[in-house]
């Protein structure tokens, strides 16, 4: 079969994902067919890696799925070809068991993930999922409904439902405290805030509480007029009246020294804020959200924090997730900050390889977007070729690899998790473990060998031993 062949779902109204589907099989061809079409994505299947590399050259889908056994070239030679010509591009290969160590040595050099037959579904439409997730652009949401958080970029359930309750928040005048940790994006948030409320014509100002020494911050907040101290040469407004009619974000508020904090209550109440030196005080009509990564509650505990204040700026709370909290965003927003330094340093980029944009989303990430941003920053920096590699992450991130291992050692292990899998399978009989390896009975018993282990110790009868107790000899059935 060697002719190209599309499927597609019943219109959903949103773009759907193309995926090409590989194999030789006609029957299984055509099952893929079903169920990929089914699931919504837009399926082109073809019967070997000569009509898929054809395929290839004149549209490039999103997805390669490929059997691994194919007439001519295989499938793991096809999986070589595309990762020259696209570099970027996810595949999936399906392996019998016959043909698992070559599938492994694949992902090792790229190939997103293996499946072996017979496949699960469910487990499918997963890894092809978190495939598409991860090489899926940005997109730049131009909808008019969605311009005042069009700098949020987020596909995730989680921060929808903040999203939603920003959006809501922002139709009233209400204080707002944002919580979340360093680098989450409490700034981005207020300011999304502020452009969804009738104030968006209006200033957004922002001032972080905690990087102001004490005796500038008052002057900086309220303002001050000539002379009130050796260095006021002139009036001076300060930000209360620079935002008037929109908004004041007072950022790390849980930073604000305790004096400081009577002075603000005072012009949250009265709406009204008196420069240093001034004897008249001065309307103003500003909608203040405050923002913290500290703990409120403690800090008021401690006297650290006027309780009086704190009612009267949690009004309403949202609280941001961390990045790991929302790791389906990570490869979005990876993507998202690489195409914006490619053109801030005039580089050409096609993107991350596969498994840098996995060593992304598998990485922990204290801090938070910020430091996602400075990590794609330097890889951006540093990188010689347009596709970002994994070893370039790697170091971004300062960790070694995700694994360091040989391709001899990681053979080992999987020899040996894969003989287990077989015997716990057959319930400790070598013949029928041997006869789903391919092998002869001989050759598995050294197999087993090799690795320490017992057939016995897997009968479901058999006593719980150690891992790799027993004889050290394998006895025969």
């Amino acid at each position: 079969m060697n002719a190209a062949v599309t499927t597609t779902a019943s219109s959903t109204g949103s773009p759907r994902a193309r995926v090409l589907v590989v194999d030789d099989d006609a029957d299984m061809l055509r099952l893929l067919a079903m169920r990929l079409g089914s699931a919504g994505y837009q399926v082109t299947s073809v019967g070997s890696a000569e009509a898929a590399l054809a395929q290839l050259a004149v549209e490039r889908p999103q997805l390669v799925l490929s059997d691994v056994r194919l007439p001519g070239r295989d499938g793991l030679s096809l999986f070589d070809e595309i990762r020259s010509r696209h570099p970027s591009l996810p595949v999936i290969l399906l392996t019998a068991h016959g043909t698992i160590p070559d599938a492994v040595e694949a992902t090792a050099r790229g190939v997103f993930t293996y499946l072996t037959k017979p496949y699960d579904a469910k487990e499918l439409l997963e890894k092809i999922a978190q495939a598409l997730a991860l090489g899926a652009p940005a997109h730049q949401n131009t909808h008019i409904d969605e311009a005042w958080r069009s700098d949020i970029v987020s596909r995730s359930n989680r921060m929808a439902d903040l999203l939603a309750e920003a959006r809501m928040v922002a139709q009233s005048d209400a204080s707002v405290l944002l919580r979340g940790d360093s680098g989450t994006g409490k700034e981005m948030l207020a300011c999304a805030i502020h452009k969804a409320s009738a104030r968006a014509n209006k200033p957004f100002v922002a001032v972080n509480c905690g990087a102001i020494p004490e005796a500038l911050l008052e002057s900086e907040l309220f303002g001050h007029m000539k002379g009130a101290f050796t260095d006021a040469v002139a009036n001076h407004k300060g930000l209360f009246q620079t935002a008037d009619g929109g908004t004041l974000l007072l950022d790390e508020i849980g930073d604000m020294p305790p004096a400081l904090q009577v002075k603000l209550l005072r012009v949250l109440q009265e709406r009204a804020v008196r420069p240093l030196g001034s004897s008249q005080s001065l309307p103003v009509n500003v909608r203040i959200i405050s923002a913290t990564h500290r703990d409120l509650e403690e800090a008021m505990a401690t006297a650290q924090f006027r309780e009086d204040l704190y009612y009267r700026l949690n009004v309403v709370t949202l609280t941001l997730p961390t990045l790991a909290e929302r790791r389906e965003d990570i490869a979005l927003l990876a993507n998202h900050f690489l195409a914006k330094l490619a053109a801030k340093y005039g580089k050409r980029s096609s993107g991350f390889a596969p498994e840098a944009l996995k060593a992304l989303t598998m990485a922990a990430w204290p801090g938070n977007v910020r430091q996602l941003y400075n990590v794609v920053e330097q890889v951006c920096a540093l990188s010689t070729t347009p596709l970002v590699s994994l070893a370039l992450v790697q170091r971004a991130l300062r960790t070694p690899s995700v694994e360091v291992l040989s391709f001899a050692d990681a053979k080992q292990r999987f020899e040996r998790e894969y003989l287990v899998d077989l015997l716990k399978m057959t319930d400790g009989n070598v013949a029928d473990a041997a006869r789903l390896a391919q092998r002869n009975r001989t050759e598995f018993y050294r197999l087993l060998q090799k690795h320490a282990l017992t057939p016995g110790s897997f009968k479901s009868d058999a006593p719980t031993l150690p891992n790799g107790a027993g004889s050290d000899t394998v006895a025969d059935e």
